[in-house]
């Protein structure tokens, strides 16, 4: 068990799909907040939440360029998330399940995220107080 109370998500949806995703971000962002550490297990579509090469596009209809349109990539609030912890004294712990990163070829991701197995879900269930599945429908 880690010294501050952990809790764990398993993110499904991949980025731009759902609110599912803008929802678990900003429960994460509370429970850093509040002072938890947290641990991130992203699976089938999620790993692509974290893909460094997302690309912030503009909008014609609304006759805005890419920069008007402040489009929010899932990459830039990832890295928020990081640095949001790092400066509360927590610990965001963010893992790609690289089976599902080799079927969707999104190796590239933002920075202190890891590729891992199912098997790291398990180990980061048993060191949390608590976990949370976001699925998909």
């Amino acid at each position: 068990m880690t010294a501050k109370p952990c809790l764990t998500f398993l993110l499904m949806d991949p980025p731009f799909e759902s609110a599912r995703t803008t929802t678990a971000f900003r429960l994460i962002h509370s429970a850093l907040a509040q002072g938890h550490d947290v641990k991130v297990f992203a699976y089938e579509g999620a790993v692509s939440l974290a893909f460094a090469r997302q690309a912030a596009h503009a909008n014609g209809v609304h006759g805005r360029d890419a920069a008007q349109e402040a489009h929010p990539l899932t990459r830039e609030w990832i890295a928020f998330l990081q640095a949001d912890a790092g400066a509360r004294g927590a610990r965001l712990e963010w893992v790609n399940c690289g089976l599902c990163v080799d079927e969707r070829g999104v190796g590239e991701t933002v920075p202190e995220v890891r590729r891992g197995s199912p098997v790291d879900f398990l180990k980061m269930v048993k060191e949390s107080v608590n976990t949370l599945v976001v699925p998909t429908r």
